[in-house]
């Protein structure tokens, strides 16, 4: 094999907490600067809402998707003064516009003010409880697909839409979809031996095809920005391929949205492109236990702040 590749990938929500970015932000200029610049694109202050909080606002999902967007970035560009730079990226779901950024294919305050916008569509695209998300542990994706197919089918007016929407690694599935339709899967994975079958803590079906509005709002959007050819690879969450076509980049995005997350090929298409040691750049390190589980070959690091910087960089000292 070749020299090793390094890959960033990028977080999506659930990774926030109420702090990060702040020992960045103290002792790094780019750090500085790029929540100034979010902070500017937004009209409000995101970098407060990062260091102090209060909580309740920072998990709003129009506020945590710029919050991660702009903490993400920051490591990334942390990592690139020390002389890091990638040669693949990917992220999960909007993990995926951090990974554009980097890859030069956005800029990064359409980026914040996009994902801001997003999150806006999503929340708006379906009333509040009447959309869940689960996590379905123990079962295989195509047993999952079948089984949601299967919950759907029951239904004639949409009551009952279910759907698998992330495939994270093997043994971890997210279903979305109406309230009433992922309940009833929950019950049909449990009956069916899943391992474990939970509700989650959100707020709508994100990835569903109850998503479809925020997707076609989303698309209205992405004509007021540009969109360029990617520097680098990224590996696309609706395709699981790597694309570097600005026109293809822009189509799979608007797709993404109602779309499942195929972060299990993305990562398969990165390592097949060569991407040996992975940087999770932003908040948390939920990536990384995927990536563990999904190829235990792959070298897996985080950087969310300064003593996983530190870790990071004596981990890829003389990776060429």
């Amino acid at each position: 094999m070749g020299a090793s590749k390094i890959a960033f990938i990028f977080p999506g929500q659930g990774a926030q907490f109420v702090g990060m970015g702040k020992e960045f932000y103290d002792k790094y200029d780019v750090a500085r600067r790029l929540f100034r610049e979010a902070d500017e694109a937004l009209g409000y202050s995101i970098s407060d809402m990062c260091f102090e909080g209060p909580d309740d606002k920072l998990v709003l999902t129009a506020n945590t998707q710029p919050a991660i967007l702009t903490v993400s970035v920051i490591a990334a560009e942390v990592l690139r003064e020390t002389g890091i730079e990638p040669e693949i990226a990917g992220g999960h779901s909007l993990g995926e516009y951090s990974a554009l950024v980097e890859a030069g294919a956005i800029d990064f305050a359409d980026a914040v003010m996009l994902v801001h916008k997003r999150g806006s569509f999503m929340q708006d695209a379906v009333p509040v409880g009447e959309g869940a998300m689960a996590a379905v542990l123990g079962l295989e994706r195509s047993q999952i697909v079948e089984i949601c197919e299967s919950a759907s089918k029951k239904s004639k007016n949409n009551r009952l839409l279910v759907e698998a929407v992330n495939f994270n690694c093997p043994g971890q599935t997210v279903i979305a979809g109406t309230t009433e339709g992922v309940k009833l899967a929950v019950d049909a994975l449990s009956a069916a031996g899943a391992k474990k079958a939970v509700m989650l803590p959100v707020s709508a079906p994100f990835h569903s095809a109850l998503m479809a509005p925020a997707a076609e709002r989303l698309a209205a959007e992405m004509e007021k920005i540009t969109i360029r050819d990617a520097r680098i690879p990224v590996a696309a969450n609706y395709t699981g391929e790597l694309e570097q076509d600005a026109a293809t980049i822009k189509s799979n995005l608007i797709s993404q949205a109602d779309h499942a997350v195929k972060w299990e090929d993305c990562v398969a298409a990165m390592a097949h492109g060569g991407a040996t040691h992975f940087v999770e750049a932003g908040p948390g390190k939920t990536l990384t236990g995927f990536n563990r589980r999904i190829d235990r070959s792959l070298i897996n690091m985080n950087v969310s702040d300064i003593a996983t910087l530190q870790k990071t960089l004596d981990t890829l000292k003389g990776v060429s």
